[in-house]
Parts: C-alpha cells; structure tokens; sequence
C-alpha cells in the first residue's frame, strides 16, 4: 500500500484493497514540519518503480519509463486475468470455452481474489502498531490489517500454476433469490492420518444487479457456509484473513480453514460446501445472479494429492451448479 493511497475499508465496510499487486515503492520527500510533518511523494525513477512503455520522445521509439501505484498493479492484476483465462482455456478447452462469456468472467473474478494471502510478517506488525490488544480484540485488529492488505499479497505465477500437492477445483451457475446449491467436493484420501499442514480454501465472487441511488446499490448478497466436515478434516478457520463479518459485504466471499493434526478421511469422502443467497438487503431482484466458486485443496509436501484427485473426477463431464 503506498503512502499517497487511501487506506480501506470501502464503502459499506467492504473489504478494500481486494488484494494487493506488487506496484513499486513510493519515495517521499519533506516539503514542511511544524505541528506535524507534511511530506509529498516523488517521481517514481530506476530505483523504486515499475518499468513500462512510454510515448515516443525525441525521435525514439519503444521509449521505456518508470511508474508506480494503483494503475500500474491494475495493469498487472489485468495481465494475471488474462493468464488465468488461457490457463483455463488451455486445460479445459471447449468444456471452458462453450460457458459464457459472464460466468467466464466472474470465475476469473474469484480465481484472482482465491491465491490473496496476508503476508505474515507485515500484519503482525500492523497488530502490534495499531493493536488493539487484549482478549476479545481479534476482530478489531483484523479489521486495521484488511485496511492495508484487503484479502492478502497476490503471487500471480501461483494463480496459474500446477502442484502436485495441490487441487483447485472451480464451478460457476446461477442463484436465485433465497436459494441455497450445494458444491460437492472429492477429499482425496492421501491426507489422511498425517499430523501435517494441510488447508481448504474457497472463495465466491458474483455479479450484482445494481439500484442507484440506494446506499446499499449492491442488491445481492452471497456467501459460503460453514462446512459440517471441519472437525473431520481437522481444520479451522484460518486467523490471517478478515473476519467472517468483514468479507460479506461487497461482491466476494473467501474463506480458508487449515490444520496440523491428523485428518480422518474414508475412501469416497467428500465435503459439501453450501453457497447462501441472503435475502435481498433493498427491493427482491428476482433474477438469477452469476456466481463463480474456487476451492483449494492443500497438503504442502504430499505429493500424491492432486493426482488422486483427478482420478476421482475422471471421466469429467460438464457440470454447472443450477439453483
């Protein structure tokens, strides 16, 4: 987050920044002191920035300069959208393709928020400046980190690649007003009985309709349910990301539960995620809303997991969840 940038939340509380794309360092200058000290930021140069295309100066063509900010990381994270959609196009073909261009679009939506982690170090700092501190205050110091990093650092080489200790599984459909689908997801049985690091991961994004001229303009909410199958899987909500009341109220819900003790998984298990359309918060909308859904499956080391995973899902027909 540079300095000259405003810090979240965004309007109605929701989580802003969404996530954070690597856009360079802001150097500052001191321009005045007195009660406080006032500082400016300076031109962005070979040592703290981001090198892109220039116009043409002086007869030279393929001009190169330096930038940073919020436009150059919405440059980047616009880059990572398109890798994502040829990743996609290139493991799925057709069976991708043949969707439409809508839940094409809020898949993406949901794969680039899905990877954002908070960056460990740099949120403990900000819970030890800011605080508060003492018990009961978890969610309060959440909310000062969210302020800085929204749903995490985004690695965009990680959105796109293969693991073999690793599974994403993605859906996408249609919800109508007050419905619940349930997304059956495979656990592969290679995680079982191993006292090892292990998480799941799920992230919703939507489309919206929109009333103007109502402070809450977002006519839809959406969210995931809390699995039954935690205990299980031995897992729990995960404290580096916002608090539940903190990631329902724009268009994007995440949620990552992980562990260290040993899972029970039996041959053939598998979790059920439950997405919630909530009641409408201003007048019904009748329509069905576009969702998108990304999952993550994680076992740092085992290398066995994705494989099983994809045997289970094999052969692979099209799937879409309805309401």
């Amino acid at each position: 987050a540079n300095p000259s940038s405003a810090l979240g939340p965004g309007f109605a509380n929701s989580v802003k920044p969404d996530i954070l794309m690597p856009a360079a360092r802001e150097h500052l200058r001191v321009i005045g002191s007195g009660s406080g000290v006032i500082v400016s930021p300076t031109s962005p140069a070979r040592g703290a920035g981001l090198k892109v295309a220039a116009p043409p100066r002086s007869g030279i063509e393929g001009a190169e300069a330096f930038t940073n900010g919020t436009s150059a990381a919405t440059a980047l994270a616009s880059r990572t959208a398109h890798r994502i959609h040829d990743a996609l196009e290139a493991a799925y073909g057709q069976e991708f393709l043949q969707l439409s261009g809508t839940h094409r679009a809020v898949l993406i939506k949901a794969l680039l928020v899905h990877p954002a982690r908070w960056p460990q170090e740099a949120a403990t700092l900000v819970k030890r400046l800011l605080g508060p501190l003492g018990r009961g205050q978890a969610p309060r110091q959440k909310d000062n980190i969210r302020r800085f990093f929204g749903y995490g650092l985004y690695d965009a080489d990680d959105a796109v690649a293969c693991a073999a200790d690793r599974a994403t599984f993605w859906c996408v459909g249609d919800l109508g007003r007050e419905r619940v689908v349930d997304v059956v997801v495979p656990i592969p049985s290679a995680i079982s009985g191993q006292a090892r690091p292990h998480s799941i991961s799920a992230t919703l994004a939507w489309f919206t309709p929109v009333l103007p001229g109502r402070k809450s303009y977002r006519s839809v909410r959406m969210k995931i349910l809390e699995p039954g199958e935690l205990d299980v899987l031995a897992v729990t909500g995960h404290g580096g990301q916002p608090d539940m009341n903190q990631t329902n109220r724009g268009t994007v819900y995440t949620r990552q539960w992980s562990g260290d003790r040993a899972a029970v998984v039996t041959e053939g298990m598998t979790v059920t995620l439950k997405i919630q359309r909530d009641p409408d918060p201003a007048a019904p909308v009748d329509e069905a809303v576009p969702f998108g859904l990304a999952v993550s499956l994680e076992m740092p080391g085992e290398l066995r997991l994705y494989d099983q995973v994809r045997t289970r899902l094999q052969p692979r027909p099209p799937q879409r969840a309805m309401p």
